[in-house]
C-alpha cells in the first residue's frame, strides 16, 4: 500500500498546532485546580495503546488513533463541562496535551500497514519538506 504523507508548510502547520494543542491545553489544566502530579501522571497514559501492536498493526493503529485524535479529549471535556466536573475536563486536557506533544514532534495518525506510517510521513526517515 502507497501511503502519502503531509510535507512542507502545511506539514509545518500540523506541527505548529500541536504545540499550540500542547500549550492551550496545558494551560486549561491549570485552570481546573486539579493537582499538577495527576497531570505528570495521566500525560504519556495514550501511549499504552503501543500494546495493541502485539495483535498486529491493523489493531495497532486503530487502538494508537483511538487514543491519538482529538475527537476523545474533545467529548470528554464536554462532558466534563456539561457536568461541571472539574476532573473531567482536567483529564480530557492532559489527554489532548499529549495529543498535541506527539503532533508537535511529528507522529501522526497510523496506517495500517505499520507503526511507522503516519499521515505525517514515516516515523524516523527524513521524508521530504520535513
Amino acid at each position: 500500500m502507497t501511503t502519502r504523507a503531509v510535507a512542507g508548510t502545511p506539514r509545518l502547520l500540523l506541527r505548529l498546532e500541536g504545540l499550540v494543542l500542547l500549550a492551550g491545553a496545558s494551560w486549561a489544566f491549570a485552570h481546573t485546580g486539579q493537582p499538577w502530579w495527576l497531570y505528570a501522571v495521566l500525560f504519556f497514559v495514550p501511549d499504552v495503546s503501543f500494546a495493541a501492536y502485539a495483535a498486529g498493526p491493523r489493531l495497532g493503529s486503530m487502538a494508537y488513533n483511538a487514543l491519538h485524535s482529538t475527537i476523545g479529549p474533545a467529548i470528554l471535556g464536554l462532558i466534563g463541562l456539561a457536568l461541571g466536573h472539574s476532573l473531567l475536563i482536567g483529564i480530557a486536557a492532559v489527554w489532548a496535551a499529549h495529543v498535541g506533544f506527539d503532533r508537535m514532534l511529528g507522529y501522526g495518525l497510523k496506517y495500517a500497514t505499520g507503526f511507522s506510517d503516519t499521515h505525517l510521513g514515516r516515523i524516523g526517515l527524513k521524508s521530504a519538506g520535513a
